[in-house]
């Protein structure tokens, strides 16, 4: 058995699970996907381990802002910011990514 695994990550995206239940989906083309799922779709993000940075969906993070999410980037953790639903997901990506 390994005691650990290579990853490509230089760090994860923390989506609050619960918020993103309250909303219902609100991202994505359609605006029925989930915050962490609309993330997972952007070129460089994901889940997997070959990705640069990873989504992870968490239980709850205790803000619970109103037609938001909040979302917790690793690489800063003292700066959580609220995603309001419709938000638009590529802008949001390379902004985290570092390219905006």
């Amino acid at each position: 058995m390994r005691d650990e695994v290579r990853a490509r990550w230089g760090g994860a995206l923390l989506v609050c699970g619960k918020c993103s239940k309250k909303l219902g989906g609100g991202f994505g083309r359609k605006g029925k996907r989930s915050l962490a799922r609309a993330l997972r779709d952007e070129p460089g993000l994901g889940k997997g381990r070959k990705a640069a940075l990873g989504v992870v969906e968490v239980r709850c993070l205790g803000v619970c802002p109103r037609g938001a999410v909040t979302l917790v980037d690793t690489r800063a953790p003292d700066r959580w910011r609220l995603v309001e639903a419709g938000a638009d997901v590529a802008t949001l990506a390379a902004g985290l990514r570092g390219e905006g």
